[in-house]
């Protein structure tokens, strides 16, 4: 007598909604697999989409115009969605180890999870400092200090912003442009905020021509943004409190040629990191603890793992962490997942060596850059970008 075995599903994971992620996500609803039983572990029910975050900040765009819902997403690709943190791995027995619930079984894995900025090695930067990712919590920060000075406008405010690459220029730049605003509704002088960016290197942007670098460099003067270039900060120390001050935060951003700024609030814009847990995992990383991947996007360590967006460093084609890699590596992310899973042979990407930046200088203006050529803030650049986010997150909606 013959028993009747259920057909085994092959479980397929993705940890982190990143937005190669959502790509494969919403490619999957298109194009399901038989077979395939599909999970989404993230800390969050949506997840903020890079290009319009500078945009949301200055006050252009609304919370859900810029972050995908992972809740629909889920729904629409068929997928298991666990809101909950993953802080381990075990690779040999294929489980993926989650703060909350249960280990989730895996037969393959994809990691899009992101960077978050590298600050523990700054003594109170870690205690003082606001970073830049996990974007919630920035966020958070954000529509706090957004309160506080709507509530106060007379009051004086000093940001400090560390890191000057792209991500600390429009960080800068689109906060700025919200608070001036708010002073300007009720008719205070804009003199009342005072913005610090401090940068390590000699120019801002170091990986962009230096054209751009020039350029960034003019707008930030010319909007009274004060620059600290060839600074490295080494300590966030916290303020003594005056009996006047009561309720109110103050920190002091020491550098290391002895200059010392004062802020109440100080944001942490520098370079990329990898999650801590990653570590032990066994899979191979680089020195930063990003996870090697061959030009599949497969581990190169673990063929049953891959990894895409800015915690995916490619062995071949080393390129910046930016969301622009993470977007086109989407598509052949899951054209490698759904081979992978029908036994089928992997095809390589190759990641474009040139590619379109545009940069948003809080004003409705935008700087294009790709490779040597640079074209100076217009509203017509502005006007591309905004077509090009929101055509994105339409796929989406």
């Amino acid at each position: 007598m013959q028993q009747n075995s259920q057909p085994r599903f092959k479980q397929l994971v993705l940890i982190g909604g990143g937005h190669s992620h959502a790509i494969v996500l919403r490619m999957f609803g298109m194009k399901p697999l038989p077979g395939v039983r599909l999970t989404l572990i993230t800390p969050a029910s949506d997840t903020p989409y890079s290009g319009m975050l500078p945009g949301h900040i200055a006050g252009f765009y609304s919370h859900d115009e810029c972050h995908i819902d992972l809740q629909k997403l889920a729904k629409f690709a068929q997928a298991q969605l666990y809101i909950d943190r993953v802080v381990d791995l075990d690779l040999k027995n294929h489980k993926v180890i989650c703060a909350k619930r249960p280990a989730v079984d895996f037969d393959v894995l994809s990691v899009d999870i992101g960077s978050t900025p590298a600050i523990i090695s700054v003594s109170g930067a870690a205690e003082y400092a606001i970073a830049a990712k996990p974007v919630p919590q920035l966020l958070e920060h954000w529509y706090q200090l957004i309160k506080k000075v709507t509530q106060n406008p007379q009051k004086p405010m000093r940001i400090g912003i560390v890191g000057g690459g792209a991500g600390g220029v429009e960080l800068a730049l689109s906060m700025q442009a919200h608070l001036h605003q708010i002073l300007r509704e009720h008719q205070q002088p804009i003199k009342n905020l005072a913005i610090h960016l401090f940068q390590r290197h000699q120019e801002l942007l170091p990986h962009y021509h230096h054209s751009v670098q020039r350029l960034v460099q003019q707008v930030l003067t010319e909007r009274g943004i004060n620059l600290h270039l060839r600074e490295t900060v080494c300590q966030i120390a916290p303020q003594q409190i005056t009996e006047n001050q009561q309720n109110e935060e103050r920190f002091e951003i020491k550098c290391e040629s002895g200059l010392t700024v004062e802020a109440q609030k100080v944001f942490w814009v520098t370079q990329a990191s990898a999650s801590q847990w990653l570590k032990t995992t066994g899979l191979r990383t680089d020195e930063q603890g990003f996870i090697l991947v061959k030009d599949t996007l497969q581990s190169s360590t673990h063929p049953e793992v891959f990894a895409a967006g800015d915690i995916a460093t490619m062995i071949n084609h080393p390129h910046p962490k930016a969301g622009v890699f993470a977007v086109r590596q989407g598509k052949p992310l899951f054209e490698n997942l759904q081979r992978f899973l029908l036994s089928k042979s992997l095809k390589p990407y190759i990641p474009q060596r040139q590619y379109l930046s545009l940069i948003g200088t809080g004003d409705k203006k935008a700087i294009a850059t790709r490779g040597s050529l640079t074209l100076p803030p217009h509203k017509l650049l502005w006007c591309w970008k905004d077509w090009i986010d929101h055509r994105f997150m339409e796929r989406f909606s």
